[in-house]
């Protein structure tokens, strides 16, 4: 790879050095001419005796020669991969981008959310369809034991499943709660847990 590097630098230089010349030729073979000056074609050990009146017509082709140089020298940045989200975390992005949007009970969003309303949204955004109640949503996952909790699972809330809300990671839960809140962020034992599922 340092080869090739040098072999393409080497031959930018060549090049640069070659149209400097050339694009003073005919101004060096002018007998007529009043004065030159040396000009050093940047990157190389090549000068070139420039006469003064041939000079306008030469700057712009030592400025591209520089340009030329500083690329095939600088070093190319490596480029960073976007990491992969699971569609849990998607999930997750999705219901805590509504974060303060207001409770209305049967909304769905996307501007006002109830509990499930706010869940199946945040699913639906993440390419995946679930049930629309909270009850639906508790009995129609998967089970998952909550010490195997993993961002986007549903956790839902008392007996009868009449809550839920999407667990975040870090032992906390985004959720729709109810008219006096808007929706937050709560830790999971904010209310009692009847079971946790996923889909």
């Amino acid at each position: 790879m340092g080869k090739h590097n040098l072999k393409n630098n080497t031959h930018t230089k060549r090049n640069a050095a070659i149209i400097a010349a050339m694009g003073v030729g005919a101004a060096v073979l002018n007998p007529a001419t009043a004065g030159a000056a040396p000009v050093s074609v940047p990157n190389t050990n090549y000068t070139v005796d420039v006469p003064d009146e041939a000079m306008p017509y030469v700057q712009p082709y030592i400025d591209q020669a520089a340009q030329a140089a500083q690329r095939a020298e600088a070093p190319s940045a490596p480029v960073a991969a976007s990491p992969i989200k699971s569609d849990g975390q998607k999930i997750v992005d999705f219901a805590m981008s509504k974060v303060g949007a207001p409770y209305v009970w049967g909304a769905a969003g996307p501007d006002a959310f109830d509990c499930s309303g706010l869940t199946s949204w945040s699913y639906a955004q993440a390419g995946k369809q679930i049930p629309r109640t909270s009850d639906a949503q508790a009995y129609g996952g998967t089970p998952v034991a909550l010490n195997a909790l993993q961002p986007g699972d549903i956790v839902s809330f008392y007996s009868g499943a009449s809550h839920v809300g999407i667990y975040i990671g870090d032992g906390k839960i985004v959720h729709a709660l109810n008219s006096d809140s808007p929706v937050r962020v709560d830790t999971l034992d904010y209310m009692p847990i009847n079971n946790a599922v996923r889909f």
